[in-house]
């Protein structure tokens, strides 16, 4: 069936400005988004071809050669998938950024959880407060495995000037999902709380994620004993 055989009322556009665009399924809304099927499949059957290929949440991962895998989604249409995809992950990123409260070690890895999603490899980021414990700031430093420690550490307190931030939490996630720190985590945490004390800038936890768990230097606060 054509998109034009389709009864008005049930048309992807029509159906948004009739019930609001928080009513329509994840069909119609990427219906939308494609806007035109193909010779010989229309928009909504090509949009639920997609649906079924990857999961809701793939698709903040695709990339433009998954989409055009798909037989009708070429180039112009991935483009424009991606382009969508990012301008939410923007609008998410943010208002998550809005001043939030984080008094301790499980908020701040529930809020960071969806940073480390599928990562491959180390990714490191920084969680600048105020002295409210309001997050202000939130940075990726560096991706990879903790090393040269001293430039990522002058990095972490260069954006600590920047917003004017009181205190430091830093999080690195574990593609293994095995929390345990490593020698390399224990050393590299012990040099950023004592540039902290230097500095004046305390960094007050280091936490490792994983998908599932994670671990809190701060509630550990014997292993920086070595």
């Amino acid at each position: 069936m054509k998109i034009k055989d389709i009864p008005l009322t049930e048309r992807p556009r029509e159906r948004l400005k009739e019930v609001g665009v928080a009513n329509l399924t994840n069909k119609e809304l990427l219906s939308i988004i494609i806007k035109t099927g193909t010779k010989n499949k229309n928009v909504s059957d090509l949009a639920l071809e997609l649906l079924k290929e990857y999961d809701l949440l793939d698709f903040k991962d695709l990339s433009l050669e998954d989409l055009i895998k798909i037989n009708g989604i070429g180039e112009i249409k991935a483009l424009e998938i991606l382009a969508t995809i990012e301008f939410g992950k923007r609008i998410f990123l943010k208002e998550s950024k809005k001043l939030q409260k984080l008094e301790n070690p499980k908020a701040i890895w529930e809020s960071s959880k969806y940073l480390f999603d599928n990562l491959k490899q180390e990714y490191f980021y920084c969680y600048y407060f105020n002295n409210k414990q309001e997050l202000i700031e939130r940075k990726l430093i560096f991706m990879g495995t903790i090393n040269q420690a001293t430039t990522h550490t002058r990095e972490i307190f260069k954006e600590a000037y920047k917003v004017s931030a009181t205190s430091i939490v830093c999080l690195h996630n574990h593609p293994s999902n095995d929390v345990t720190p490593s020698k390399a985590d224990k050393l590299f945490t012990e040099r950023l709380m004592k540039t902290g004390t230097i500095q004046g800038i305390p960094v007050i936890d280091h936490i490792i994620v994983g998908e599932n768990s994670f671990y809190s230097f701060y509630e550990h606060s014997n292993i920086l004993n070595l």
